[in-house]
């Protein structure tokens, strides 16, 4: 029986019922959906608006549904409206005339927004205990790599020399930045729409605060109309999730450039990796290339939410169904993709030696031999071209420039002596860079005891 059949003298065309039902995917909302109805019988019989014998008969009516359904013995019949309707059902079967008081009280326009919220609520902590697992893994990569030296690419050329830490950590602020964006969006959507009915609200006399506080919100909504029709938190952490994924598929770009035998930077472990139907010497990096494919779902969620959204009149509209199938994918594929990849980092294995070479035969340190010149006098824009002949040498040489002898310098500028070796060699070029933020072994090292102690402060963002 529908909740709202009264009403009709008709049935609803069975491809109506199918286009209209939302249990395919809001079953996902049955733990939450429960959640809120217990909250909700507590706070009317505080309020005397129904009996302590029912609140009592429909609490355990509904717990034992939970049990059920977590058990198995109970499955969700997919012939029904929505995931309320079929709790609602099952209840009024359960224990008779307690059970339709359940929703006294109550819109489901109202009940759906909680249910999301709830639901949203959960997944936004699941998404961030994986994205701190990620960063976990970054940081130890990073410990054990600040004198792990390896070409920073601008343009996709090589440019300067920097250190594997370096980079990881470019990653780590990156994912950093992530999870303040999941902790300012949880902080902005914590406020409890039960109570706020269709849209304006209800003449009993319902203690919404209380039922805030029973559900862990901070609050209340305060508008009954934007309570229903608000859909700017699933936008909100939609573009967050985009970026996540966005971050994502830029790492894994770089991790296909260097498993790819040009670079030879990384050997991905054999776990999470594929090979080749035909060609018998291939080690595909499939996890990475799935994760940059799978962006663009998640995008494709953010637009589609959006363009619902955006000619919807107050208050509660249908379209507004078209939230939960587009945001459960992905946040399913956003938790997919951080998983996979953290295990991926998790096992890499860096070739160091590899990623030494290519920065000696990068002229990656041909910034710092032009400051060499600039610190014995030479104007920069001078110095500056003597590099670039520099460098023009060693390429028809196919040299480096720690290779060239100090002979070969003079001939190009006699301001040249025995300690530009030392100048230009991988490691002072690296180290010698102390700023905050910058490659330098102190500053890393400064970097990661910070890092380290984000981490430990923050294990969760509630």
């Amino acid at each position: 029986m529908k909740l709202w059949g009264g009403r009709f003298t008709k049935e609803t065309d069975q491809l109506v019922n199918q286009f209209n039902a939302s249990i395919s995917f809001d079953q996902r909302f049955y733990k939450q959906d429960i959640r809120g109805s217990v909250a909700h019988v507590t706070m009317l019989a505080k309020q005397g608006i129904i009996s302590e014998e029912d609140k009592t008969a429909i609490i355990d009516g509904l717990n034992g549904i939970l049990n059920d359904i977590e058990s198995g013995s109970l499955k969700i019949d997919d012939t029904q409206e929505d995931i309320h309707s079929f709790i609602e059902a099952v209840l009024t079967e359960r224990i008779g005339e307690p059970g339709k008081r359940l929703h006294t009280g109550r819109s489901r326009n109202d009940q759906v927004a909680l249910d999301m919220k709830l639901y949203t609520r959960d997944e936004i902590i699941e998404i961030d205990s994986l994205v701190y697992e990620l960063m976990c893994v970054l940081i130890d990569i990073m410990e054990k790599n600040t004198e792990t030296f390896m070409p920073g690419f601008t343009h996709l050329q090589k440019a300067q020399p920097i250190t594997l830490a370096h980079h990881m950590g470019a990653y780590f602020e990156m994912f950093k930045r992530d999870r303040q964006r999941l902790s300012d969006i949880y902080k902005r959507m914590n406020y409890c729409p039960l109570g706020s009915g269709a849209l304006a609200g209800t003449t009993y006399p319902l203690d919404r605060e209380y039922t805030a506080e029973l559900l862990d919100f901070y609050g209340a909504t305060l508008n009954s109309m934007d309570s229903v029709a608000d859909r700017d938190y699933l936008i909100e952490l939609l573009s967050a999730l985009s970026t996540i994924m966005m971050h994502l598929s830029r790492f894994s770009e770089e991790i296909i450039l260097w498993n790819s035998n040009e670079y030879k930077f990384v050997e991905i472990d054999d776990a999470y990796s594929t090979g080749s139907s035909i060609m018998p010497q291939k080690k595909n990096p499939d996890i990475a290339e799935l994760v940059r494919g799978k962006t663009g779902r998640v995008y494709g969620a953010l637009m589609s939410m959006l363009t619902t959204m955006k000619g919807i009149p107050l208050a509660y509209n249908k379209d507004m169904q078209e939230d939960k199938e587009l945001t459960f994918d992905a946040f399913d594929t956003v938790k997919g993709c951080v998983n996979l990849f953290t295990g991926m980092m998790k096992t890499i294995q860096f070739n160091a030696d590899v990623m030494e070479k290519s920065t000696r035969h990068g002229f990656t340190n041909a910034t710092d031999a032009a400051d060499y010149l600039v610190n014995h006098g030479v104007p920069f824009r001078d110095a500056h071209g003597i590099v670039g002949q520099l460098v023009l040498f060693c390429i028809d040489k196919n040299i480096a420039l720690d290779d060239m002898t100090l002979e070969e310098y003079k001939a190009i500028s006699p301001v040249f002596e025995e300690d530009i070796y030392d100048a230009i060699s991988i490691k002072t070029c690296v180290d010698k860079r102390i700023t905050i933020g910058a490659p330098g072994k102190d500053a890393m090292d400064k970097v990661i005891t910070l890092n380290k102690d984000y981490l430990k402060a923050n294990k969760t963002i509630v």
